[in-house]
């Protein structure tokens, strides 16, 4: 069988831009209800924009002893009305915020559940949990006060500066000038925001893998006296976002005068030379109060446009974050196109893995495994054993697909497991890691993930086989007990004894333990052989050690060094024919 080569998976660019066509893609399922906003936005800016025209013709009225109520019942009426409209579209627009920020956070979230486990060894855990959590609220300021209100604000200015150049040209070239200018210099800074926003937030993110490290390290920081120093570093890093948002709230604060110096100039301005305009009987005076109400109905909007702009440039920047993640590959991605099939052919007779003359490292570091080729047939329990850094660990890394092999090939049941996809490789795989995690909430809550179908009565005769039945035995929880954070309130004999029997839970055909007994006494290790041996009968199982006794009654045992292969046999061959391993024996007193 021909060997595939495995497709990069490249990190994307770490500063790919980002614009508003970079934000329909979140739009799109919105869609129908910012349609609705944006007609109730247009209504209440109709509504906004006819109010000076009616004021204007009332004063006119007033100086001709005209009668006026049913134009003030007509004014008073769209001013209930634009509150109205405008009360419902806010709610509509924040609804719409919060749906694209939990679909943000739920298609983040799964993303980041199936990335390549090389990016999680390259990045850190805070900062990813930072752009789920405070990157993604940003985004909510995006479609509230920016889009929106940009788009509106444009709306009001359109209509608004029409409306005065019909009323008086002069006027309005008068406060075009003015604002201009203002415009101007606060774009300038406006324009500064996303790059100033972004980096805060890049801040945010190494504050909280600070505080990440700091709490999952706890009981090591308690124990080393290093509070101090971690409350430290983790200050240091806080000082550093502290100064990054100072950073923003700088420019965003020199927007906020300009715009309000710029209203003011030109309220005097126009008010100046209005009052001039009016006593010459150039204009009257309904003229210049409608002119100077679409003056403010001009200028709000214009510093709305400019705060929104700033929103919009951070929520951007934000949104530039959460893009490089989505961005990077996922494990799926990268399964080949002939994976459908290839599982449909193996060849047979065939081991259940076989290693082929493997070649691999971890990306920044030198090579770890140099030409390893050994099989582990059908039925049969293969040990791996060797000093520390050998590679052992990594070689059920490699079975899981959780990296690929720079050269050479892992085949399952004869069949490269590059050609199968990831799912279906590991629903044949029960793997326990050396660290046994175990996640925080309840006993069956942790055994439920590898079996979610799985009933009571089974639960229960899973723990009897690891010899962890007294959990549910000893609170009147039962079952459903909780185990803590990280499986604090187990011993680590427990914890580790429960990550096997979730991999026994789950019944696959091939078990990976990674030092299934390096946190269990002498009576509990000799309980977990027994279920070992139990299993074995149907199973096939790789099994890495460090304490022989385990593995003394193995089929085959390998011995690594070096990240090499050294020596194949079983334990009284090994004993009587490689030096390594009758070292490693005579250390563990299992020869004199």
């Amino acid at each position: 069988m021909s060997t595939p080569t495995a497709p990069p998976v490249d990190s994307p660019p770490e500063n790919r831009p980002v614009g508003l066509r970079s934000l329909l893609p979140y739009l799109r399922e919105h869609r129908g209800t910012l349609v609705v906003v944006g007609v109730l936005s247009l209504a209440g800016s109709a509504a906004s924009l006819a109010q000076p025209l009616l004021t204007r013709s009332v004063l006119d009225r007033i100086g001709r002893e005209h009668p006026v109520w049913s134009l003030v019942a007509v004014l008073v009426g769209l001013v209930v009305l634009g509150a109205a409209i405008g009360g419902l579209r806010d709610y509509l627009l924040q609804r719409t915020a919060e749906g694209l920020v939990l679909g943000t956070r739920r298609r983040l979230a799964a993303h980041l559940l199936r990335l390549p486990i090389a990016e999680y060894d390259q990045r850190r855990t805070g900062d990813l949990l930072s752009r789920v959590g405070s990157d993604t609220t940003l985004l909510r300021a995006v479609v509230t006060s920016g889009l929106f209100e940009t788009v509106t604000g444009a709306v009001m200015v359109v209509g608004a500066g029409t409306a005065m150049v019909l009323l008086d040209p002069l006027l309005f070239g008068v406060t075009l000038l003015g604002v201009g200018l203002g415009l101007g210099f606060a774009a300038t800074f406006a324009r500064r925001v996303r790059a100033l926003a972004r980096a805060a937030q890049e801040r945010v993110g190494e504050m909280t893998s600070a505080v990440e490290r700091a709490i999952s390290a706890a009981r090591t920081i308690r124990a080393s006296r290093a509070e101090a120093r971690e409350a430290d570093t983790v200050a240091g890093s806080a000082r550093e976002a502290y100064g990054a948002g100072l950073r923003v709230a700088r420019v965003q604060a020199l927007i906020g005068p300009i715009g309000s110096v710029t209203v003011q100039g030109a309220f005097l301005l126009v008010l100046g030379i209005g009052g001039a305009r009016v006593a010459a009987g150039a204009i009257s005076v309904g003229d210049l109060v409608a002119f100077v109400m679409y003056l403010f109905l001009l200028a709000l909007p214009l510093g709305q446009v400019l705060r929104a702009y700033t929103q919009l440039q951070s929520g951007l920047g934000a949104l530039q974050r959460i893009e490089e993640i989505l961005a990077v590959p996922t494990e799926d991605a990268a399964d080949t196109p002939i994976a459908a099939t290839a599982t449909t052919t193996p060849r047979r007779p065939a081991p259940m893995i076989e290693f082929d003359r493997v070649g691999f490292g971890y990306p920044g570091a030198g090579p770890v495994l140099h030409d390893v080729s050994f099989a582990v047939p059908t039925g049969t329990r293969t040990a791996l054993v060797g000093p520390s850094g050998a590679g052992k660990s990594t070689l059920l890394a490699l079975v899981e697909r959780f990296y690929e092999v720079s050269a050479g090939a892992v085949r399952v049941d004869g069949v490269d497991v590059r050609e199968l996809p990831r799912d279906a490789l590991r629903a044949r795989l029960g793997y326990v890691e050396q660290e046994a995690p175990v996640l925080a909430g309840t006993l069956r809550e942790n055994l439920l993930i590898t079996a979610p179908d799985a009933t009571d009565d089974r639960l229960r005769e899973v723990l009897d086989e690891v010899n962890l039945a007294h959990l549910a035995q000893r609170t009147p929880q039962g079952l459903d007990v909780q185990v803590g954070e990280g499986g604090v309130l187990l011993s680590g004999g427990e914890r580790q004894r429960l990550a096997i029997g979730r991999a026994l839970l789950a019944g696959p055909p091939v078990l990976l333990l990674d030092e299934p007994t390096s946190n269990l006494d002498a009576r509990n290790e000799a309980a977990l052989r027994r279920a070992i041996d139990a299993v074995a009968v149907r199973r096939t199982l790789l099994i890495v050690a460090h304490r022989l006794a385990t593995v003394v009654d193995a089929d085959q045992i390998v011995v690594l060094d070096g990240g090499r292969v050294v020596a194949v046999g079983t334990h009284a061959e090994l004993t009587a024919t490689d030096p390594l391993y009758r070292e490693l024996a005579t250390h563990q007193l299992l020869v004199a």
